[in-house]
């Protein structure tokens, strides 16, 4: 399918990837005419490939605010810009609050709030200084929305990240951009982890109102859409990829029309 938004010749950094939706995102900005460089923790199995292009890849632990700096170094001395970052590493296991100790809870908010934040300000020290400025995204949840048990931590974190990317957007105008996708459920490689086999993924579609998961080229191609042109006026808004949100349960449970 032919790209409807050419992002030819920009330079695009998607934290987390090589996997799940982070692929999912790094294809479609390959597939647009991205140059994308992904990194994480652990290279992929495989390279992350589309439309005849592969992305590179450079081991980084997110954690580490100077790794994080020297890498987007690196990208600017071998590419001369960074248009584009997307914040998509992160994640938690399920973990009810009294379960995890105070340590494993703090990792979880370290990955998913303040990760996002140093790799933001190691790329806005390049985007700043360059023409044409650049743009962040975050990816939320809808976690960060609403009640999240078993994903507290999580949903607290992704609360914030949306807080902190609005913040950015009155700090760092006119240069850069910063927004957030709202996600809801996707269907990835692990989506068994968390609805069981595939009838539970499909129960699980059928509480979406579009009637099922997100899949990641769904993120993908909103990632492509606030990395362009075209989201040119688009700063510190909350673009929700979710299917429609969540059926209330009241609706359900209440006995009218029934």
């Amino acid at each position: 399918m032919p790209a409807i938004i050419d992002l030819s010749g920009t330079v695009a950094v998607v934290t987390g990837g090589t996997r799940g939706v982070g692929a999912g995102i790094t294809r479609a900005l390959l597939e647009a005419g991205a140059d994308v460089v992904t990194c994480a923790r652990r290279p992929p199995d495989r390279p992350v490939e589309a439309a005849g292009r592969t992305a590179a890849f450079h081991a980084v632990d997110l954690r580490d605010a100077d790794a994080v700096t020297a890498f987007f170094t690196r990208v600017r001395e071998e590419y001369g810009r960074v248009d584009t970052l997307i914040n998509n590493a992160g994640g938690a296991p399920f973990r009810m609050l009294g379960e995890g100790g105070p340590q494993r809870h703090a990792r979880v908010v370290e990955l998913n709030l303040l990760a996002p934040l140093t790799a933001s300000l190691a790329a806005y020290e390049v985007m700043r200084g360059q023409e044409g400025g650049g743009s962040v995204v975050m990816v939320g949840s809808v976690s960060g929305t609403r009640p999240s048990p078993g994903t507290a931590a999580y949903g607290a974190a992704k609360a914030g990240l949306a807080n902190l990317a609005s913040s950015m957007a009155v700090e760092w105008a006119p240069e850069v951009r910063v927004n957030t996708l709202v996600l809801g459920p996707v269907r990835t490689e692990l989506s068994h982890l968390h609805y069981g086999d595939e009838d539970g993924v499909a129960a699980v579609g059928r509480t979406v109102p579009l009637g099922r998961l997100a899949e990641p080229a769904d993120v993908g191609d909103a990632c492509v859409f606030l990395a362009s042109d075209r989201a040119a006026y688009i700063s510190g808004a909350s673009l929700h990829v979710h299917g429609g949100g969540e059926r209330p349960a009241f609706l359900d449970a209440a006995n009218v029309n029934k």
